[in-house]
């Protein structure tokens, strides 16, 4: 069984809207996927904002969302469901996946390309006309209401060193196509979600495009937007700014003595 298991949030009228800047068309073009019954893929670095438009989303939307974190061991049954033991016999417990298709809820499968083929194979069933999930061990067919959403995310510049999903998936989606905003912009996310002053959030978030540079110089993963925000949390509770970015962006992205030291070197630089 999964060690990780779904998260899900219920709609909340009173609740404040999940703190999110619109960059172009996504969320206009995510209504019109939920109105037509489009399933949705979200490409993208790690930490851009991917899993944040999707809780905006939910909460714009008025709909229950499931997230479920995919990994290697993720199988079709910690998706969909299984027999359990207890004292006076079995049951059958629902998983995310059925659990969602019910409900009518929006199902998140983060970092979908992490889980096994045969797992994400449990999908395509949900992402075409039929908009069904067929649960082998019980013989039930779930069809999900016009309310259900379907929506991946994954890093495809990472992923595509180690594995993608296959053509036969990628087609049953809309994609939309995220990154880091722009300068100005990551600077007012930084500020508002860490609570750092707007010239300390511009400073941090400068010196994080200079080490998004460094992706040509053998930096596997550059800093995200997640990353400055936390750096600048530090920042805000009193550390040093530069004692912060060492923490929170220099530590986390390598190991490699050479790149640790530019970075380094770019930390000072940038706050002398």
């Amino acid at each position: 069984m999964s060690t990780e298991p779904a998260r899900t949030v219920a709609p909340d009228a009173a609740a404040p809207a999940p703190y999110y800047v619109t960059s172009g068309e996504e969320t206009r073009i995510f209504e019109q996927c939920y109105a037509r019954r489009l399933a949705v893929m979200l490409k993208g670095p790690t930490g851009c904002g991917k899993t944040r438009f999707v809780e905006y989303m939910a909460w714009k939307l008025g709909r229950p969302l499931i997230t479920i974190s995919c990994h290697d061991d993720l199988t079709a049954n910690d998706l969909v469901g299984r027999f359990l033991i207890r004292h006076d016999g079995t049951y059958w417990q629902d998983g995310p996946l059925t659990r969602a298709v019910r409900s009518g809820a929006l199902c998140y499968l983060d970092e979908v390309v992490e889980a096994r083929q045969d797992t994400i194979v449990v999908l395509h069933s949900l992402t075409d006309h039929r908009r069904t999930l067929h649960i082998d061990k019980t013989g039930e067919t779930v069809q999900a209401p016009p309310e259900f959403q379907l929506v991946i995310s994954y890093n495809p510049g990472y992923q595509r060193m180690l594995k993608d999903l296959k053509p036969s998936t990628r087609q049953r989606f809309v994609a939309l196509e995220f990154d880091f905003p722009p300068l100005e912009q990551e600077a007012a996310i930084v500020a508002h979600e860490s609570g750092l002053d707007r010239p300390g959030a511009h400073g941090i978030v400068a010196l994080g495009a200079r080490l998004r540079e460094l992706r040509d110089r053998g930096l596997t993963e550059v800093p995200s937007t997640r990353l400055l925000i936390a750096a600048a949390r530090l920042a805000a509770s009193g550390v040093p700014i530069r004692e912060a970015c060492y923490a929170a962006l220099v530590a986390p992205l390598s190991d490699d003595a050479t790149l640790v030291g530019a970075m380094r070197d770019l930390v000072d630089a940038s706050f002398v």
